[in-house]
């Protein structure tokens, strides 16, 4: 948006204005998103999580920082244990570019992503949804004739199942291809910014 402000005066000066006119942004950010939302009627929500750890391996144990927000658990991705919390993010897909959040959130590390996804899934109306398989819901079903809303994850393996059956390995190769945008999102947000590594 460097374009929309190409006078910016001092950064000191610059932060008391923005201090003082902080409440409109709320507004303006409305705005932007029902345009965007306007504009991107067919787009396709991404959805995943990443971790903060405030603390890693053996020193989780003994963690303090914010407890009443942070806790233990594994990221199996990372195959990491921490202690921290874990970064939600719901995001509208983008043709060529990284997909653009709409809703952020903060949980404890514990909190299962299938969980959080149910507290936010009545706001998703209509599109389609790419998840991870922690995304696979049992009502799959009723969700997306209610909501209009289809939710697509990779398929799962049985109990047992050796190998995916050819077209259900070609529909985890596509709901992947196209998830890919937000591991770049939290890949970028992790290079400019180091958080998943807040300790």
């Amino acid at each position: 948006m460097r374009d929309w402000f190409p006078k910016l005066p001092s950064y000191t000066a610059f932060v008391q204005r923005l201090n003082k006119v902080d409440d409109i942004f709320a507004s303006l950010l409305t705005i932007i998103q029902q345009e965007q939302e306007a504009n991107d009627t067919e787009q396709a929500w991404l959805i995943d999580s990443f971790p903060v750890a405030l603390a890693k391996q053996g020193h989780r144990f003994k963690a303090k920082v914010a407890p009443e927000l942070a806790d233990a658990d594994y990221c199996a991705t990372k195959k990491l244990y921490f202690y921290g919390v874990r970064v939600h993010v719901v995001a509208r897909r983008q043709a060529g570019i990284l997909p653009c959040p709409e809703y952020i959130g903060v949980t404890r590390a514990s909190e299962y992503d299938g969980k959080v996804f149910d507290y936010i899934r009545p706001v998703l109306q209509g599109n389609e949804l790419y998840g991870d398989k922690a995304y696979q819901r049992p009502d799959a079903k009723e969700v997306e004739r209610q909501q209009n809303l289809k939710v697509l994850t990779p398929v799962k393996k049985q109990k047992g199942q050796k190998y995916l059956e050819p077209r259900d390995q070609w529909l985890s190769t596509a709901v992947s291809r196209v998830r890919q945008p937000i591991e770049t999102l939290f890949g970028w947000i992790e290079e400019k910014t180091g958080i998943e590594c807040a300790d």
